[in-house]
């Protein structure tokens, strides 16, 4: 007989707290197999021996003696072998900086501040084994392991935005993790090779790249300001052509509107529109100045 819904609303706090697990389980990329907690005590033996092991099944195997786990459940926990352990470290990173999201004093800063907390928030889950980083990036820039890089980035991007309290399910949802996972991966390529214990480069250039970011919003506003729909570039590049105002107009009337040829000595003709472009870029920058760019 099917449960009445009002008595799982009156269940209170633990039925919200169920609620929120199925979600947070629902979003991660962590298996629900019966096999987590096996899985997470190979991890834990498995991190230190990759700086002199590597991301290898040799080292999964002994990781997995040293924990007490039978080969059988290694291959049900991990059944692509080493590469599916670096995805449930990865998985567990990203937890932990969801986790790190949830602290009362995030929920007071600026959304650029947001961000680069998050961000610092899941280098301090993968720094206690920086070296084991260093040989994940290098087994993931591997051509064979490129799509699972690229998804991996993309799970932590989304993650960051989740616990930001992102909702978009259009255009925007893609374009948001897509210039996130730009600047989590640069900010993580450029946190592998700083040894400065402070890691001030590192936090420079995660402050550059949000800054970048920051540009990128201000440029979409302003598109958004003259009505342009990004999703639709044809529609836009007719827009910078032809005016946001005005009808596009058929090969036919252009033909027939066609101006007659400007005449030398003919002052009265109405200037073009790209000769009133000239006329003020020259009126802006006299050919006696030097251009203050470079090709």
């Amino acid at each position: 007989m099917p449960s009445d819904p009002k008595s799982t609303e009156n269940n209170g706090p633990k039925a919200e707290s169920d609620v929120n697990s199925a979600k947070n389980a629902a979003n991660s990329d962590r298996p629900v197999d019966g096999f987590e907690d096996e899985r997470a005590l190979i991890l834990e033996k498995l991190l230190p021996l990759v700086p002199f092991d590597g991301w290898t099944d040799t080292a999964l195997k002994l990781a997995a003696r040293e924990a007490g786990v039978e080969d059988a459940t290694i291959r049900a926990a991990f059944p692509r072998g080493a590469i599916d352990a670096i995805r449930a470290w990865s998985a567990r990173s990203d937890e932990r900086m969801r986790k790190a999201m949830e602290a009362p004093e995030f929920k007071g800063l600026k959304i650029r501040e947001k961000v680069a907390f998050a961000i610092r928030a899941r280098l301090d889950a993968i720094r206690p084994d920086k070296e084991a980083a260093r040989r994940a990036a290098a087994m993931l820039a591997l051509p064979i392991y490129a799509p699972l890089a690229a998804d991996l980035a993309w799970k932590t991007s989304d993650v960051i935005w989740r616990g930001l309290g992102d909702q978009s399910t259009d255009f925007n949802f893609y374009s948001k993790r897509g210039i996130l996972t730009a600047v989590w991966t640069s900010t993580l390529a450029r946190w592998l090779s700083d040894d400065d214990p402070s890691e001030a480069a590192t936090h420079a250039f995660l402050d550059a790249r949000i800054e970048n970011v920051m540009q990128i919003e201000k440029v979409k506003a302003k598109v958004r300001d003259l009505n342009i729909d990004p999703t639709k570039p044809l529609e836009w590049l007719a827009q910078f052509r032809y005016g946001t105002g005005e009808e596009t107009p058929s090969r036919d009337k252009e033909t027939e509107k066609k101006p007659r040829p400007k005449t030398p000595g003919d002052k009265n003709e109405p200037l073009k529109t790209e000769d009133k472009i000239d006329e003020a870029l020259e009126e802006t920058f006299p050919a006696s100045d030097a251009p203050y760019w470079s090709p």
